[in-house]
This record gives C-alpha cells, structure tokens and sequence, in this order.
C-alpha cells in the first residue's frame, strides 16, 4: 500500500483486488463509485439462484424462516417481502453518538464490495442504490454503539435505503425518505432475502478498519521521520541505526526504520555531539528501530487482513450454483474474528509508536536530561513554556492503554443461545479508530517539541536532509515560540500535518522514499 496515495475521482468496482487506499479514497475522498457490467451480471446471477431456491419452498434461514432462535419458524410466502422490511426495522436500535460521515461512507462501499461478489443474491437496484448514496453524497445517520458484530449499525444504513431513518445531505441532517427524494433517488421495496443481507456480514468492521489501518499505516512513517528529528534534537547516537545490527535480528520492520533514520538524519553535525556525555542513549531513542519496527510489521499484517476481508463474500446465507443448481449455503463468513482479531492487534501497535513518542517528549523537556533551556522555552519560570504539552501526551497514552484491552475476547451470548460466539468486530474498529486518532495527536505534539528544541542548535549547526526538510514544512504553519502563548492553535496546525499524507509525499520528493 502507497502512502502518497494518489488522489482518486473515481473507483471501479470490476471485480478485480482492490485496496484500502479505494475505501479511504470513496470514503475520505469522494471519489465516484462506478459498476462494471460484469460484476451487475454476477449480482443479476445470483438474484436468479435466490428466485429459484425460493420457488423451491426449503427451509433457507432468514429467507423462509425468521432469524437467530427464531430459524424454526417457517415464513409464508406471502410474508417473506414484509420481512426483509421488519428485519431493518427491528435491528435498526443502535444507541450513542453518530459515526463519523466517512465511517458511515467506508461501511456502504464495502458493503457494494461485498455485493459485487455475486453470492448474497440481493437485486441489482439494492447495489445501485448504495452507489448512488455514495456518489450523491446522502450518508446516513448511524449510532455508534451497539453491535457485537454488525447488525445495528448496518441496519441504520439500510434504513435510509428504504426511505426510513434520517440521513445527512448537503450538511443537514433530514429524514432519509426526504434526503433521498431531495437527491433524486427512490426508496428500495425490498424483496425476499435483501433485508438479510443488508444488515449481515462484516462491511461494518471492515471499512471502519480500514481506515483506521490506513491511518496507522501512515502514522508509522511519521513515527520515524519525528522521531529522526527527537534523535537530532537530544545529540543522539548514530550507532544504533547501524544496517549491521538491523542484519544480525532480520525482522522486516526493524530494518526499515532504521533505514528511515538513516536517510533523515544524514549529513547532521548534531547526531553524535552528545557522546562524551552519553555513552549510550536512552531506550526511547536507541529502540526507535526495534519498537517502531515491530508496530510496523503488526499494521503490515492488519492491512493484509482487512484487505482479504474486503475481497471476501461475507453474507449468510450464501449463494451458489452446483450440479444440482441453485443452493444456499448457511454458514458463517459473516463472523468477524479475523477483524476483530486484526483491529484489537491495531491498538496495540498505534499504542505503543504514542507511548514511546510520549517518553521522547519528556527527554526533550526535561533539563536534567539535555542540554535545552527547561521545557524549551526562554526566560522560563515566568514563561512555563511547553511544559503542558506533555501532560496531554499523557493523557492520551493512558487513554490508549485502556482502550488496549482487547475486546474481541469479550463475547457475549445471544439470540436465545443461537449466537453464542460473537466477535465484536465493530467495537474493535471503532476502538481502534480512537486510538489511532489519539496518537496522532501524540506525534503532533513531539513533532512541535522537536522542531522548538531544533531551533536552539540550528545557528551553530547542520540539520539533516530529511530533518531540514520537515522543520522547513514545520516552521511553514508554526513559528518558534519565544514566550507563553495559547498552543492549540499550533497544536491543531501540527496535527493537520500528521493527520495527512501529503507533507510526507513532499518529503519523500526531497529525500527518496521512505519505507
């Protein structure tokens, strides 16, 4: 997956493996959602197993029979329309504030994903339909708690569809039937299994993960080029980025970051000036490679596996064509352990890359362990200086590590005992979605310390070639600071920077690529 991600307008959905960088591209971005004709065939394809499997009058759970403990009952004919409506209705109860529009946005087009596959056997106009919320802009209003898997948060996406709920469009939040009619759309009827499958499977946690995958896949980069300039800062060795030690302990990640501040801190007179004090640098300096490196190889890994999941059909029941001809298979792709699993493990690695940011802040602040004026700032003890700062990393750190504790081993029995292993995929993104916007927050404020204590050294020495670089962009939205002022306002500038792949797309312009 690229960084620099090239701005999308649009994002075919053909059939063929498409990436994170299209959720955040249609999420984030906007970028117009288009349909190939081959993948409406499959859709159209399976819609005609599902005619079939129904005319056969067998039980299918959730197409002629009710759902969870209810699978015993036997749904009549002239009711299976009416209840892929009430199966909306009934699991649209989700509580709390709402989800973000781009959750919202990443959810629907992962569940277009999930449609294009051709094996959940809603018609065409149910998948036409999500396109065009997206592509006009309508986002639904969905709370953000109460799923242990998916159910309520897809069912308030579903709602909308079918002229129900409330929705966002042209930044007012309306009643859906009014958004869709003001945007130019028609409300669904739903048919026999499209209720089902607009609330099953797991789109929810995978395109809430996916952006916060995409954001940790960006944020760990930043790790490294703010941490090269802390390194710069404190006089720091440059003996532990050495490719012969990375060599000797070959883990993918550890190599890579030390290459990173290899190249970000190349032709600096201050890396080094510290050794006839030091012998050796702290741990929140020496281990950049060995922490950084392994949160690296864990987002690595949560990418791969939200991205198999995208790829995935993930509906229940499952449609396919044999021998014999059309047949549904209920099983359970709709369970999402491999995300849950993936997005839990996401917490942990964003935690970690703010936590040892956090520790870098406090060297920089701290005059008993530099050589810099107390919290980095002139005339201080009138001036307080930067000191505050760090107690807001702190803050966030301890938030993380709380929301660190893994969820997905949580489950929680229901439906009568029919669902006794539940996954808590959504919970599990939402959590890490928090963590990752946390320590962005964290960098932010190391990337602001670093670049006030570069500043008492540049008049008497050489900065970097990467760590020039980023001062430059840094000093470009915040100024040094001789006396106390309101920092939050250089904070939400600094953050801006973090948040984004831009500035690091320059970067790697001026220095090469990072890893």
């Amino acid at each position: 997956m690229e960084v620099a991600m090239q701005r999308k307008n649009r994002v075919v959905v053909d059939g063929s493996a498409l990436e994170i960088a299209d959720v955040v591209a249609v999420a984030r971005y906007g970028a117009r959602v288009e349909l190939t004709a081959s993948v409406i065939a499959e859709i159209h394809r399976a819609r005609e197993w599902v005619q079939t499997i129904v005319g056969q009058e067998t039980p299918v759970y959730g197409i002629t029979t009710g759902l969870g403990d209810l699978c015993r009952i036997r749904i009549n004919a002239d009711e299976r329309r009416e209840l892929s409506m009430r199966i909306v209705k009934s699991h649209a109860c989700g509580v709390g504030d709402p989800l973000p529009e781009e959750e919202v946005r990443a959810i629907m087009f992962c569940q277009v994903l999930n449609f294009s596959h051709g094996h959940s056997g809603v018609r065409a106009i149910v998948v036409e339909t999500l396109v065009e919320m997206l592509n006009r802009r309508i986002t639904p209003w969905v709370p953000s708690q109460g799923s242990v898997g998916y159910l309520t948060h897809m069912a308030h996406v579903a709602l909308v569809m079918i002229g129900l709920g409330q929705a966002y469009y042209q930044g007012e939040l309306q009643p859906g039937a009014l958004a869709m009619e003001r945007a130019g759309l028609q409300p669904v009827q739903l048919v026999e299994k499209e209720g089902l499958s607009l609330v099953n499977g797991t789109p929810c946690m995978t395109g809430i993960g996916a952006l916060a995958a995409y954001d940790a896949f960006v944020l760990a980069r930043w790790a490294d080029v703010v941490g090269s300039l802390s390194i710069e800062a404190l006089g720091g060795s440059s003996e532990p980025f050495d490719e012969r030690v990375q060599n000797v302990r070959p883990f993918k990640g550890q190599g890579i970051v030390a290459n990173n501040i290899r190249c970000m801190i190349k032709g600096s007179d201050l890396i080094n000036s510290n050794r006839a004090n030091q012998v050796q640098d702290p741990l929140s300096l020496r281990a950049i490679p060995q922490v950084h490196g392994a949160c690296r190889d864990q987002i690595e890994q949560v990418v791969a596996t939200i991205t198999t999941e995208m790829r995935s059909a993930t509906d229940n029941p499952l449609v396919f064509e044999d021998s014999n001809g059309p047949v549904a298979i209920s099983s359970c792709n709709a369970h999402g352990e491999p995300v849950a699993l993936a997005t839990d493990t996401l917490c942990l690695a964003v935690s970690e890359l703010a936590s040892i940011s956090e520790r870098r802040q406090h060297r920089l602040l701290n005059p008993y362990v530099n050589n810099l004026p107390a919290f980095l700032i002139e005339n201080s003890g009138l001036n307080t200086g930067f000191m505050i700062t760090q107690y807001v990393s702190a803050s966030l750190v301890a938030e993380n590590k709380v929301l660190s504790h893994p969820i997905s081993v949580d489950s929680i029995m229901t439906s009568a005992l029919q669902e006794d292993h539940v996954s808590m995929g959504t919970p599990a993104a939402i959590k890490a979605r928090q963590v990752t916007r946390n320590s962005q927050k964290v960098l932010a404020i190391e990337l602001l310390l670093a670049g006030q204590a570069l500043d008492f050294h540049r008049a008497s020495h050489v900065l970097g070639r990467g760590t020039s670089a980023v001062y430059r962009m840094l000093r470009e939205r915040v100024d040094f600071r001789h006396d106390d002022r309101e920092f939050s306002e250089d904070l939400r500038a600094v953050i801006s920077m973090i948040e984004g792949h831009a500035d690091l797309a320059i970067l790697e312009r001026a220095i090469g690529t990072l890893g």
